[in-house]
Protein backbone atom coordinates (compact mmCIF):
# COMPACT_ATOMS: atom_id res chain seq x y z
CA UNK A 1 0.00 0.00 0.00
CA UNK A 2 1.21 3.55 -0.69
CA UNK A 3 0.71 6.61 -1.63
CA UNK A 4 3.44 8.89 -4.31
CA UNK A 5 4.43 11.77 -5.41
CA UNK A 6 5.98 12.75 -8.60
CA UNK A 7 9.17 15.18 -8.55
CA UNK A 8 7.37 18.60 -9.57
CA UNK A 9 4.77 17.85 -6.51
CA UNK A 10 7.81 16.85 -3.90
CA UNK A 11 9.79 20.26 -5.33
CA UNK A 12 6.61 22.01 -4.54
CA UNK A 13 6.16 20.96 -0.96
CA UNK A 14 9.17 20.97 0.14
CA UNK A 15 9.88 24.66 -1.21
CA UNK A 16 6.18 25.58 0.53
CA UNK A 17 7.04 23.58 3.90
CA UNK A 18 10.69 25.87 3.87
CA UNK A 19 8.86 28.97 3.26
CA UNK A 20 6.04 27.82 6.46
CA UNK A 21 9.01 26.80 8.54
CA UNK A 22 7.63 24.21 10.52
CA UNK A 23 6.09 21.45 8.22
CA UNK A 24 7.82 18.17 7.45
CA UNK A 25 5.32 16.99 5.20
CA UNK A 26 2.33 16.47 3.56
CA UNK A 27 -1.57 15.31 4.71
CA UNK A 28 -3.61 13.48 2.66
CA UNK A 29 -7.14 13.05 3.58
CA UNK A 30 -10.40 12.97 2.14
CA UNK A 31 -13.84 14.96 3.04
CA UNK A 32 -17.63 13.90 2.41
CA UNK A 33 -18.04 16.80 -0.23
CA UNK A 34 -19.33 17.52 -3.42
CA UNK A 35 -21.24 15.88 -6.19
CA UNK A 36 -20.04 12.81 -6.38
CA UNK A 37 -19.45 12.34 -2.92
CA UNK A 38 -15.82 12.16 -1.82
CA UNK A 39 -13.23 15.02 -2.25
CA UNK A 40 -9.29 15.58 -1.34
CA UNK A 41 -7.77 17.38 1.46
CA UNK A 42 -4.35 18.29 1.51
CA UNK A 43 -2.43 19.95 3.80
CA UNK A 44 1.22 20.42 5.11
CA UNK A 45 2.04 18.89 8.49
CA UNK A 46 4.86 19.20 11.12
CA UNK A 47 4.42 15.39 11.75
CA UNK A 48 2.17 12.48 11.97
CA UNK A 49 -0.49 12.61 14.46
CA UNK A 50 -1.08 9.57 16.59
CA UNK A 51 -2.46 6.85 14.20
CA UNK A 52 -1.20 8.29 10.59
CA UNK A 53 0.15 5.89 8.25
CA UNK A 54 3.61 7.61 7.08
CA UNK A 55 4.80 6.82 3.31
CA UNK A 56 8.04 8.47 1.91
CA UNK A 57 7.81 9.17 -1.57
CA UNK A 58 10.49 11.51 -2.78
CA UNK A 59 12.24 12.77 0.14
CA UNK A 60 8.55 14.03 1.70
CA UNK A 61 7.13 12.26 4.10
CA UNK A 62 3.23 11.53 3.12
CA UNK A 63 1.05 11.10 5.94
CA UNK A 64 -2.39 9.41 5.92
CA UNK A 65 -5.23 8.31 8.40
CA UNK A 66 -5.56 4.25 8.33
CA UNK A 67 -9.67 4.79 7.34
CA UNK A 68 -8.55 6.75 4.04
CA UNK A 69 -6.12 4.01 2.76
CA UNK A 70 -8.35 1.90 1.48
CA UNK A 71 -9.35 4.94 -1.01
CA UNK A 72 -5.78 6.52 -1.79
CA UNK A 73 -3.77 3.89 -1.91
CA UNK A 74 -1.85 3.69 -5.06
CA UNK A 75 -2.65 7.20 -5.58
CA UNK A 76 -0.19 9.47 -7.27
CA UNK A 77 0.10 13.45 -6.48
CA UNK A 78 1.29 15.52 -9.23
CA UNK A 79 1.87 19.23 -9.28
CA UNK A 80 1.13 21.21 -12.42
CA UNK A 81 1.55 24.83 -13.91
CA UNK A 82 -1.12 25.79 -16.63
CA UNK A 83 -0.64 29.17 -17.58
CA UNK A 84 -1.61 31.56 -14.25
CA UNK A 85 -2.85 28.11 -12.32
CA UNK A 86 -1.24 25.68 -10.43
CA UNK A 87 -2.40 23.11 -8.43
CA UNK A 88 -2.31 19.34 -7.29
CA UNK A 89 -3.49 16.68 -9.67
CA UNK A 90 -4.48 13.37 -8.71
CA UNK A 91 -4.22 9.71 -10.46
CA UNK A 92 -6.16 7.76 -8.36
CA UNK A 93 -6.58 3.91 -9.77
CA UNK A 94 -9.62 3.47 -7.10
CA UNK A 95 -11.35 6.34 -8.54
CA UNK A 96 -14.99 4.96 -10.08
CA UNK A 97 -16.22 8.59 -11.51
CA UNK A 98 -16.29 12.46 -10.76
CA UNK A 99 -18.12 15.38 -10.98
CA UNK A 100 -18.30 17.65 -14.00
CA UNK A 101 -16.38 20.57 -12.13
CA UNK A 102 -13.76 17.63 -11.10
CA UNK A 103 -14.04 18.69 -7.23
CA UNK A 104 -14.97 15.02 -5.99
CA UNK A 105 -15.10 11.72 -6.61
CA UNK A 106 -16.69 7.98 -6.03
CA UNK A 107 -14.85 5.41 -5.28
Amino acid sequence: MSVNLTEAAAAHVRAYAAKQGQAAGLRLGLKVAGCSGLSYVVELAPKASGDELVFESAGVPVYVLPRDLPFLDGTEIDYRREGLNASFHFTNPNEKGSCGCGESFTV
